[in-house]
This record gives structure tokens, sequence and C-alpha cells, in this order.
């Protein structure tokens, strides 16, 4: 062991604050607004595998509008988690996967809405290979941005604590 690394002691991490969590209900607009997206790109992607001449079109413009749609609240809600950063711990996984930051009915409502979306968009996009349905499986991209939405704007997040000072090494 080079000199001087023994007496240091070792690093202990430190331990994380109890946080409440938000109450079910909190969010209820973003959880309704992932459902509504699900149903779009359900019956849209659905009627243009039955009737794909005259709806294969809407079922495309459906999935690109939920795609960057999802891309713009995956926007959003890293703004507002760099904002909630100044006072709060956050965590990438807490935000963007709601991991220990949401109470389990919001996440069992935001991630039912989203494994929906994926089943619908490959089962249709296997259903009718190499068609433009297979852009159904960009829609997905709204529920995972619907996800971090909730998790930047609702999470709940430990206060930030004081950096610890550090000792001037010897010279």
């Amino acid at each position: 062991m080079p000199p001087g690394r023994e007496a240091r002691p070792p690093k202990t991490p430190r331990p994380r604050a109890e946080v409440t969590l938000a109450e079910p209900a909190a969010g209820r607009g973003i959880v309704a607004a992932s459902w509504w997206g699900t149903a779009a790109l359900v019956v849209t992607s659905t009627a243009g595998a039955i009737a794909p001449h005259p709806l294969e079109v809407v079922a495309v413009v459906a999935a690109l509008v939920l795609f960057f749609g999802g891309i713009a609240a995956f926007a959003v809600a890293y703004v507002v988690a760099i904002g909630r950063s100044r006072e709060s711990e956050i965590g990438i996984a807490a935000v963007f996967g709601l991991a220990g930051s949401a109470p389990r009915a919001v996440q069992s409502r935001l991630y039912g809405s989203f494994a929906v979306e994926v089943a619908a968009a490959v089962s249709v996009a296997t259903a009718r290979v190499r068609s433009v349905l297979a852009f159904a499986v960009l829609g997905v991209m709204w529920g995972l941005g619907l996800i971090a939405l909730w998790g930047a704007r609702h999470g709940a997040f430990p206060p930030r604590q004081p950096a610890p000072q550090r000792r001037r090494g010897r010279a």
C-alpha cells in the first residue's frame, strides 16, 4: 500500500433520507394522457392493419405524433429535473424509471400503459411485415416520455445534502 493510504478511513456511503411519496392521485392528467395516447396507438394501428389502404396513413401519422410528443415530454422532464436538482438529490432511475420515487399505483398505471403500447406496436408490426405500420413501434416513446414527466414533476426525492469538506493534502 502506498504511504499515507493506510491512515485514511474507508469511505462510507451517505444514508439516503426517507421521503414521503406523492399521493396516487398526483399527476392524474399525465396518467390519463398516457392511456389516451395508448388508446390512439392501439386503435389507429389496428385499424391500419385491418384496412391498410385507407387507414395506413392515419396509423403512421398517429405513431409519429406520439413519438415526437414522447420526445417533447422527455425534454420537459429533463428541464424540470434539472430545476429540482438544486434542492433535491435527483437520481436518474428515480426520474426516468420511477424507482423509489412514485407510489406503486402510479407505477403500475404508467407501466401498464407502456406495456400495452409495446404489445400493440409489436403485434401490428409483425402482422404486416415490410409495411409502414412498423412505425407503430415509434409510438411507444409516448409512454416512456410520460413516465419521465411524472417522475420529474411529482417524484419524491430526499433533500440535497451539503457536500463534505475536503481536506487539503500535503504538498
